[in-house]
């Protein structure tokens, strides 16, 4: 029966365990993710930004390209990519628990990511408004460097708003 399941997809996913990670040995780094930007990369952006790697800079591939990443770029939000959605939780949950960040902000905001991308009602939080704000960047931004550094800005607003 499990067989069954697993092959329809029925099966939940398993978590893999998030190993802890050292801020210092994640500095000025280039930080990759997919194009086209949207809430979970938007945020983690931010979140890397502003917590992780205050120099960083991001980079757009497609999800082929991983393989050919050096040694002082990190991926995220990208099948195969050191950061990204592990069980149940997205991609901005897995980097606030791998680098052991502790903010009540953020783990407020882990409940409005997570639910507006994994769509899956965990955390019942009230947030169609910044959804609506995030596809109109998205949208209306020439590229996808303007739609994550707009998306950023949205996030930083909504973090400052809580402090």
């Amino acid at each position: 029966m499990s067989q069954i399941k697993a092959l329809s997809g029925a099966e939940t996913k398993k978590e893999s365990p998030i190993q802890p990670r050292d801020i210092a040995k994640y500095q000025e780094r280039v930080w990759v993710t997919r194009k086209k930007p949207f809430i979970d990369r938007m945020a983690s952006a931010w979140l890397i930004r502003k917590f992780i790697d205050q120099k960083a800079a991001f980079g757009f591939i497609d999800e082929k390209a991983i393989d050919g990443l050096n040694k002082n770029s990190s991926a995220f939000d990208i099948r195969g990519g050191e950061f990204t959605h592990s069980g149940e939780m997205c991609t901005f949950e897995v980097l606030i628990k791998a680098f052991g960040l502790r903010d009540k902000i953020l783990r407020k905001m882990a409940e409005v990511v997570h639910d507006l991308d994994m769509k899956d009602d965990k955390y019942k939080a009230e947030a169609k408004g910044l959804e609506d704000i995030l596809s109109g960047i998205r949208k209306s931004a020439k590229d996808d460097m303007e739609s994550l550094e707009k998306g950023m800005s949205i996030f930083e607003m909504f973090y400052v708003s809580k402090t």
